[in-house]
This record gives structure tokens, sequence and C-alpha cells, in this order.
């Protein structure tokens, strides 16, 4: 009987742990099934590679810290090294090939990053010396991350196997580098990653709310309607609590099925769940209130801008296309970006009217009204407005889109209408020469590792021929004809070809080739100031050129970043030394004055008081005019401050210093200050001094004081400013 009695405690006690255990196991999944512990293959923490064998000269002599010389951020890594193929930039190629190790656990697992080229930029496991399984990085098209990404291998059949791991670069072109660490033996695998993993929603609402967090992965997001794929985009989709929600405009398809299919998302991750629609867009209250929001200066809803593209005036309005990330903080997934604005000072932002497609994401260009509808893209008897981009991948090509309306571009079925010439064209301006009756285009294009501006003919848009080429200009290129004012020239007109620096040449354009009369002169003398581009087919009547850069403002913990500069009014000015390009304020941005300060003429000396004292602003402009002898002439505005020199006939602004002369003994002087920036101007336009610049917040002053001498002011007036995200 006891003995019975001890079996069947025995097998009762049994039956408890037994049923813990799968309480237990309930809890904590994984626990159970964790196997053997991890083994670490590589960690790529030392010095160097150890016995890893090293061909080539991609891989370096050991591992990196992080990013190399000329690379973007690497993130996602562990500890303090990994493998990054990026020596040397894209070019290097090689190998990285591990000593022979037992396979031990079911799965292999590894974080990569870099380049999506099957073959090329991998990592490979051989087992019995042939390739079984491989796995590259996620990234083959302009912009992308750096950002390393966990992965992993089923390899249970072969248990008990040697393997050898070999890490390949072969690429030279962009994303040619692969990035790879932490390669770990384990049982345990991790939540299985979602690939093209999608979700529908029957369109009933304007907008769908998409979650984005600053530095995450780039996901490849594909947009379908109704099972037809439109769109490719790159985005940062927060797998958790996001950053900001962007927004995708789907009023097009009310009642249809969109599809968003992202290429990749780890297990876990809520980024496809948490999308909503909505009719408004998030924080709709607080748009364009953000501390960092430039009042004046054009800057998108949500997202990252650059260059302006396409200016043009069309149907009553003028048009600002511009590069824009609407679904990330930083560079990247280009579209075209449109707002519109009946003075150029109030706009009005409208939607993307171009997204990447499978031709590539969309880069830069130009705009035109085409009258005569020489393209055939006209409907109804309306002039078409076509749009002249770069579609950036690869190959790198130029393509048409048109609409009649301004709101809705059709992408024209012909696209390319101009094939690659090299891998680094791009940037079409194109403008309409009435002498010669046709359309030409200049193009950026890297030839043999020197930068050159090609110029192209063409009768109908969609056919190009090749005429001449110069040398010397770096991307974004513009090509305009202004007439020459003073110095004896009046009546002339001369050429300009600048790009996007903003340097420019003055010369003569016979409809095929243009002559430079001047060397490469320099254009503006600030600061985050890059790839401007003039209006196109602004009237006759009116008869000004005018430019807007991109204004490099920084905008941190904000759901946008960057800006435009204010509109500029070009003119060749003659000077003894041949016509010069000068940059003024266009003559609209008088509606945002609010409140004048003026005082009449004077003289302030050392030691005198601020005739501004009182006066405070947030938004301002100042314009002065005075004879400043040898004395300097210090103004203080929101805590920058901006110093004439009279006796070297210099311009300082927060310590920049750049040349700025005297005409009879005077100086003109203008100043833009916003939230985030400042442009002055002086020297009648000769210098202009755009500059990046945060004012503090609590700062509100303006002052002018002088050194050295006594400084007689015939004009000196302070204009506070209203925003211009109002009204037009």
């Amino acid at each position: 009987m006891k003995a019975k009695f001890e079996s069947l405690s025995a097998h009762l006690l049994h039956l408890k742990i037994s049923l813990g255990l799968v309480v237990l196991g309930a809890l904590l999944p994984g626990v159970l099934q964790a196997g053997l512990p991890d083994k670490v293959v590589a960690d790529f923490e030392g010095p160097d590679y150890g016995e890893w064998k090293v061909t080539g000269d991609a891989f370096g002599d050991g591992p990196a810290a992080g990013a190399l010389p000329g690379q973007m951020a690497v993130e996602g890594f562990l500890g303090k090294g990994l493998v990054n193929s990026f020596h040397g930039g894209d070019q290097g190629t090689g190998t990285l090939t591990s000593p022979a190790f037992k396979l031990e656990r079911k799965f292999i697992q590894f974080l990569i990053g870099g380049g999506k080229f099957a073959g090329q930029t991998c990592i490979n496991l051989l087992v019995d010396g042939k390739v079984v399984r491989t796995a590259t990085g996620p990234n083959d098209q302009p912009g992308g991350s750096e950002r390393l990404d966990w992965q992993s291998w089923e390899v249970e059949e072969f248990l008990g196997k040697p393997a050898v791991i070999q890490i390949v670069d072969r690429a030279t072109g962009g994303w040619g580098h692969i990035n790879v660490d932490q390669i770990t033996q384990t049982d345990r695998k991790r939540s299985e990653a979602q690939v093209d993993a999608r979700r529908d929603f029957v369109i009933a609402k304007r907008y769908l709310h998409l979650p984005i967090r600053n530095g995450a992965t780039k996901r490849h997001v594909t947009v379908f309607v109704s099972g037809k794929e439109l769109e490719k985009d790159e985005m940062e989709l927060a797998d958790g609590a996001p950053d900001w929600w962007a927004f995708l405009d789907v009023s097009r398809w009310q009642g249809q099925t969109v599809t968003l299919q992202v290429d990749r998302l780890p297990g876990e991750s809520t980024a496809l769940s948490a999308i909503e629609q909505s009719d408004t867009i998030p924080d709709a209250a607080g748009l364009y209130h953000e501390a960092l929001r430039g009042q004046f200066h054009f800057s998108s809803r949500r997202g990252w801008n650059n260059d302006p593209n396409g200016l043009v005036y069309f149907g009553g309005e003028y048009h600002l296309f511009y590069q824009h990330n609407p679904f990330g903080w930083d560079w990247g997934n280009m579209h075209w970006g449109h707002a519109v604005s009946g003075d150029m000072v109030h706009w009005r932002e409208l939607g993307d009217v171009l997204a990447p497609d499978a031709l590539g994401p969309m880069f830069s260009g130009s705009a035109v009204v085409d009258r005569g509808n020489t393209s055939g893209l006209a409907t109804a008897g309306k002039d078409p407005l076509v749009l002249i981009y770069t579609a950036a991948g690869n190959p790198s090509v130029q393509c048409l889109a048109a609409s009649t309306d301004a709101r809705v571009f059709t992408k024209y079925a012909g696209n390319p209408v101009l094939p690659q010439i090299t891998g680094g064209n791009r940037d079409p301006k194109v403008f309409w020469h009435a002498p010669t009756h046709k359309w030409v285009m200049v193009l950026y294009v890297e030839l043999n590792k020197v930068h050159t501006i090609h110029f192209f003919s063409s009768i109908n848009l969609k056919e190009w021929k090749y005429m001449s080429r110069v040398e010397g200009f770096f991307e974004c290129p513009d090509f305009f004809e202004l007439p020459v004012r003073g110095g004896g020239e009046d009546g002339k007109s001369r050429w300009v070809l600048t790009a996007a620096s903003s340097e420019y040449e003055v010369g003569q354009f016979d409809g095929r080739t243009f002559t430079p009369e001047t060397g490469k002169l320099p254009g503006h003398r600030g600061k985050g100031f890059y790839a401007a581009q003039t209006f196109s087919d602004i009237p006759p009547a009116d008869g000004r050129r005018v430019q807007i850069g991109w204004l490099q403002t920084a905008t941190r913990g904000m759901s946008f970043n960057q800006s435009m500069t204010i509109p500029l009014e070009l003119q060749l000015a003659g000077k003894p030394e041949g016509p010069r390009l000068t940059w003024t304020p266009v003559k609209e941005l008088a509606a945002l004055r609010a409140k004048t300060h003026r005082l009449e003429p004077l003289t302030l000396a050392v030691e005198g008081t601020n005739p501004l004292r009182g006066v405070r602003a947030e938004l301002m402009e100042l314009r002065a005019e005075f004879m400043p002898g040898e004395a300097e002439t210090v103004f203080n505005v929101r805590g920058a401050t901006i110093v004439y020199d009279g006796k070297k006939q210099e311009l300082s602004v927060n310590g920049h210093r750049v040349p700025a002369g005297l005409r009879d003994g005077r100086q003109r002087l203008t100043i833009y200050c916003d939230r985030t920036a400042l442009e002055v101007f002086a020297n009648d336009g000769l210098t202009y001094v755009p500059m990046p610049y945060n004012a503090p917040v609590e700062e509100r002053e303006v002052g002018v004081k002088v050194t050295g001498g006594s400084v007689q002011f015939s004009v000196l007036e302070v204009h506070e400013l209203k925003s211009a995200w109002g009204k037009e």
C-alpha cells in the first residue's frame, strides 16, 4: 500500500509540476522554447577582423565605429563596432569571410543595412561551399537610411554541418556598400518580420494619417488604388508612438479601395494598424503658428522641403512647386509639392503633384506654359502647364507631366523624353527661345567627373537634340535674359547662367551656344541659400525676373523642416567692370507692413542714445540710408548683429563678413528678420546676405549705435510685419 501511495504521490507531483510549467509557458512565451544559450559568431568589437579573411578595399583593416567619411549617420548597430564597406565611398569592393564554424542552433540572426543589390551588397551563408542563405540591406534608391535592422535565417536543416559567413560588396554605384553587425546563432526566433504587409482602406474621408518617428528605419510603402500601383514612397514609419503624423490626401479616391503595402516591418510593429482616416489634418488648429515656423518665408505644412521647382505664372496665379518629402523630417523620398499665390507673399499649399514611381523619386526641374500646344498635351483648347523633371532612378532620366487646370497633373505616357546621358544628369530648366522658335533645356550633367551644363533644343518638349555645353556649374541650373540698367548700356541685354551655388556668368546666347563674357562671379554672400530658380511666364507688362531660393532653416522638434527665401527681384546693373546681378526684395512684401516707426534725418555719434529704443517686434523690416564715413554702424535686430564698416566698406552679419561698397558715399541697407532667418541687402542689391537664424523668443529689441566716428542718416525706419499665413 505504501509503495502504491508513494507512486501515486509522485505521479501527482509530476502532474502538478507539468501543469505549472504549462501555465508558466503561457505567461512567458519563449521561455520553455529558449533552447541552448545564444552563440555569437561575430560582434565586431575588436580592433581588427581577427581570423576573418579580407579581400579588396571596401572593408578597411577592421570594424568601423559608425559612419565613415562622406557617409550618412549609421544607426542601429550594437556596441562600438560594425562591418561597414563604405571605406573610400561606394567605389570600393571586396569580401569579408569568416573562419568555418559548426551550425549548432536553429537560426542565425544578424543586423544588416546598406545596399539592396542581390549578390552584390549582401551577406551569405555557405554550406559545402554553396550559398544556401542570403540577405541584403534595404536601399536601392537615392535617399534611404543607414540604419541597421534585424534579419534571420532558419538553418535547422543544416545542423551539425560546418558553415562560413561571407559579406560581399561588389557594387560601385549609389548604395554600393553593406553594413553588418552582431551575427548570432540562436534557438530563440525573433518576432517574425511582416514582409509586404498590407492594409486596405475603403476611402470615406479626405486624409489617411500616418505615424512618423524621426530617425526610424525607412520603409518602402507602395500605394495601390483599386489594385493599381500608383505611388512608391519611403517613410520613417513609427513602430510604436509617433513623433508626428503625416497625411496622405486620398480625396481623389472616394469610395475606392486604397491599399498600403510596406516592404518590411518588425513583427511587433503597430505602424499599419495605427493609420486612421480623417477629414482634417492633425493639429490643424496650430498649423503655421508653430514656434519655429517662419511667418513670411514659405515652408510646407508637414515634412521636408528643399529646391524650388517649376516657378511659373499660370492662370492668374504664381505657382511654387518644390522638392518635398511629405512623410519625413529629412531629405529623401522626393515628391513635387505645390503652392499657389496671387502676390508671391501669401501662399496656399495644395498638395503634392508628382510622387515617386517605377522610374524613381521626383527630382528637380522646371515648368512652362505651352502656348500654341507644341507638345499636343492641351485639352479642350486650353494651353497646358507642363512640368519637366528628373526621375532619379537607375537610369536617371528626364520626364514630362501636364495639366490644363494646374491642379491635377498627368505624367506623359511616353516618358522618359530624354534618356540618361550619365548617372549624374538632372534638374532640367526649360524655356521658349522666341528668336529660334524652339524650346531650350539646360541640364546638369556630370561628364568624365567634370561638372557641365548641357544645352538641348526641342520643337515639342518631347524630342530633344543636343546643341552645346559649358563647364564649371554644379546642379540646378537656371538661364535667362535680362536688360542691362545703367553704366551706358541701357537697352542692351545679356544672358545669365547660374546654378545651385548662385555663382553666375554673364554673356551672349545665339540659340545654340552660350558665350560667357565674364568669369564665374559670386552670387549671394550669405549662408544656407541654394538651388534658386526664377519664375517663367511672368506677364511681359510686369517685365520682372523674380527668384526664390531654398533657405536651409533647420527646425528641430517640428513636424516640418526647411523653408524658402522671400521672393527676390533680379536685375543687371551696368558697372565699369561689366554687368552685375543685383538682388532686391519684391515690392509686394510691403503688404506685410503693420506698423511703421520712421525717424527724421539725424546724425548719430559715438556714445549716442539708441534712436530706435522702445521699438519691439517679432517680425520686422529695417531700412536705412546713411553716410558712414569711416565709422562702424552697428544694428541689433532681435539679438542678431549687423555691422557696416565704412572704412573697410564691409558688411558683417553675425560675424560673417562680406564686401559691400558705397555709392556716392552712401549705404542703403535693408534687413528682413523672421523667426528663423535674416535676409540682408546692401550696396543697392549687389550684396545679398541670406542667413538662417533662430531669433531668441524673448528678444524683440531693435537698435543702432555707432563706433569710431559719426554717421548721417537720411532714412531710418522699422516696419513691424504681420504674418503672411493669412488671406491674400
